[in-house]
């Protein structure tokens, strides 16, 4: 299985948090990540299999996009702040849309990305 993992900067703690309490369930997969989440995730949890994409303001975002377009991404885990006005607003809804398109799970906050990973 292969999976996203994205955090808005203001979330960022929280989300590698979260990683680092299932990083047992994510070891198994290969793993995605934007820019900064990703090197955050790789200093908390230098075991798992992540590759670093570009930061998602200079088209992170759309990397991912393009992963789950070509089959190659099975869920997004994409902690988004809902408070925080985004530059790149625009490519970050069209990575919504693209997981509604292919039926790719995703989790865009704690409460389900708990019940995404607990499918893993």
């Amino acid at each position: 299985m292969q999976a996203a993992l994205i955090s808005h900067d203001r979330l960022k703690p929280s989300f590698v948090d979260w990683v680092v309490r299932h990083r047992a369930k994510l070891q198994p997969h290969t793993l995605f990540a934007t820019g900064t989440t990703g090197g955050l995730i790789k200093e908390a949890c230098p075991e798992l299999d992540l590759t670093p994409l570009k930061s998602g303001p200079l088209g992170g975002d759309q990397q991912i996009g393009a992963l789950i377009a070509e089959g190659r991404i099975d869920a997004l885990f994409f902690f988004i702040d809902p408070l925080t006005p985004l530059p790149h607003d625009v490519d970050v809804k069209a990575l919504i849309r693209l997981t509604a398109l292919y039926n790719v799970p995703a989790a865009l906050n704690e409460a389900t990305a708990d019940r995404v990973i607990a499918g893993f």
